[in-house]
C-alpha cells in the first residue's frame, strides 16, 4: 500500500529509532523555581517563607499543610522535612523598582521580559531570576546575592545591621549538592538541639528530686518537735503542778478572750464597751423608733375625668 506516484520513502520513515530526550525549557524551570510555589504551585505573593533546604513558598499554603497533613497533594514529598512554623522563615526580600506587575500586558500587545523579577539584592541590584545565586538569613530572614556577600565581606546584615555567622546561611534554590548538604545541617541541627533538650530535661528533674528530697526532710522534723511539744503537755499535766508549770498549762488550756470569728455578737454580749459604741448597732435603744416616730403608708388614686 502506497508509495503512488513515484513516492519514495526515506529510512527515518520506515524504521523506528530511539526516541529523543525532551529537554526542559530553563526558562520554564527558572520560573517555577523562582515564581511559583514548590507546594500549591501558585504564584509567590507576600508573605513568602523559606525552609532549611532553601525552597520558597507561600506562607498561607505552609500553615495550610500544617493545619491538615492528611490532605492529599501533589507535592507532599517537597515539605515531609517541616514540623512546625518554626522550621520555615519569614523572607525580607527587597522589591525590584523595574518590575511593572501582571497587569500591563493583559492584552498581550507589548513585550514581556521572562528574566523580570520581582526582587532584587538591595546591595548589587542583581535581580531575582535563578540566574544570580541568592542566599538567605535564618537569623533575620533577609536575602542577597552571593555576589553581594563575596564582595562585601561583613559579619552584620546589610539590610537590618544584626550580627550573623557562616552557619545561618542558606542557599535558595540551590543545586542537588547544596541540597543535600543544606539537608546534613538540618539534620544535625535537630539532633543537637534534641540532645540539648533531654539533657535540660534531666537536670531539671534532679533538681526536683532534690527539693522533694529537702521537702520530706524539714516535714520531717516539724512532726518531731510537734510530738515533744505534745509530750511535754501531757507530762505537765500528769506531773505534780508547781508554780511555773501549771502557769503554763492553764494558759495553754484556756479558750481565747475575744469572740470567735464568724460568730454573732449582740450589744448585750458587749458589756464593757462604752454607750457610744453601742449606739453605732442598729440593736441598740437609741436606734429604735417610737411609734409616733413611724411613718405611714399613704395610698392615692388619682382619677382623670
Amino acid at each position: 500500500m502506497g508509495c503512488d506516484g513515484g513516492t519514495i520513502p526515506k529510512r527515518h520513515e520506515l524504521v523506528k529509532g530511539p526516541k529523543k530526550v525532551e529537554k526542559v525549557d530553563k526558562n520554564a524551570e527558572l520560573a517555577a523555581k523562582w515564581k511559583y510555589c514548590a507546594l500549591s504551585q501558585e504564584k509567590l505573593k507576600w508573605p513568602i517563607v523559606a525552609c532549611e533546604l532553601g525552597r520558597l513558598y507561600n506562607k498561607d499554603a505552609i500553615i495550610e499543610y500544617l493545619l491538615d497533613k492528611s490532605a492529599e497533594r501533589p507535592n507532599a514529598e517537597v515539605v515531609a522535612h517541616i514540623r512546625s512554623i518554626k522550621d520555615v522563615k519569614e523572607l525580607n526580600l527587597t522589591d525590584n523598582p523595574a518590575w511593572e506587575g501582571e497587569r500591563h500586558n493583559i492584552k498581550g500587545d507589548c513585550y514581556e521580559d521572562m528574566h523580570c523579577a520581582m526582587f532584587i539584592c538591595p546591595v548589587v541590584g542583581l535581580e531575582m531570576n535563578g540566574k544570580h545565586k541568592f542566599l538567605y538569613l535564618q537569623t533575620c530572614g533577609c536575602v542577597f546575592s552571593e555576589r553581594a556577600l563575596r564582595e562585601v565581606k561583613t559579619e552584620i546584615c546589610h539590610k537590618c545591621g544584626d550580627p550573623f555567622q557562616e552557619d545561618n546561611l542558606v542557599m535558595l534554590n540551590g543545586s542537588k549538592e547544596e541540597a543535600e548538604k543544606l539537608q546534613k545541617a538540618m539534620e544535625e541541627r535537630r539532633l543537637k538541639a534534641k540532645t540539648a533538650k533531654k539533657s535540660k530535661k534531666s537536670k531539671d528533674t534532679k533538681v526536683s528530686k532534690s527539693l522533694d528530697s529537702t521537702g520530706s526532710c524539714d516535714t520531717s522534723e516539724t512532726k518531731s518537735t510537734s510530738l515533744n511539744g505534745e509530750g511535754s503537755s501531757g507530762s505537765c499535766s500528769d506531773s505534780a503542778p508547781g508554780p511555773s508549770t501549771s502557769g503554763e498549762c492553764s494558759k495553754m488550756l484556756e479558750a481565747p478572750a475575744g469572740p470567735v470569728a464568724g460568730s454573732k455578737r449582740s450589744i448585750q454580749d458587749m458589756k464593757d464597751k462604752s454607750e457610744a459604741y453601742k449606739s453605732l448597732f442598729t440593736s441598740h435603744s437609741s436606734a429604735k423608733r417610737t411609734k409616733d416616730q413611724m411613718s405611714n403608708w399613704v395610698t392615692h388614686t388619682p382619677y382623670h375625668f
